[in-house]
């Protein structure tokens, strides 16, 4: 069940290799099936569920926790009220919306909402 601010997804960056090697690797590895998104972007549902991407862009070469919440706005309030620095306000994705943050220490997280 989804709960605001828990863990809910993470995004990893397959930009040292290929999509498909990396989906080889883990389907190799660990038995993991995937479901392709366009050419750049293939998800998990692994225990937690997640997805590799190709984006090369700086601030897509780390894993991105993602956080749920149920009203992104309050959460976003919330995230900035508590000392949180918005790296990308909130914005349309294929499955809802959500926005990036960075943390105190500087870690980048973002929170999804539907």
């Amino acid at each position: 069940m989804r709960q605001t601010g828990k863990l809910d997804y993470i995004e990893m960056p397959a930009t040292g290799g290929t999509l498909d090697s990396v989906k080889a690797f883990y389907s190799t590895a660990f038995s993991w099936s995937f479901t392709d998104y366009g050419p750049s972007y293939s998800a998990f549902s692994e225990g937690l569920d997640g997805g590799f991407h190709t984006d090369a862009s700086e601030g897509s070469l780390k894993p991105l926790p993602v956080l749920y919440s149920e009203n992104l706005e309050e959460t976003l309030g919330a995230v900035t009220g508590a000392g949180g620095r918005i790296v990308k306000p909130i914005f349309s994705f294929p499955g809802g919306r959500r926005f990036h943050f960075a943390d105190p220490a500087g870690n980048e997280l973002a929170v999804w909402g539907e």
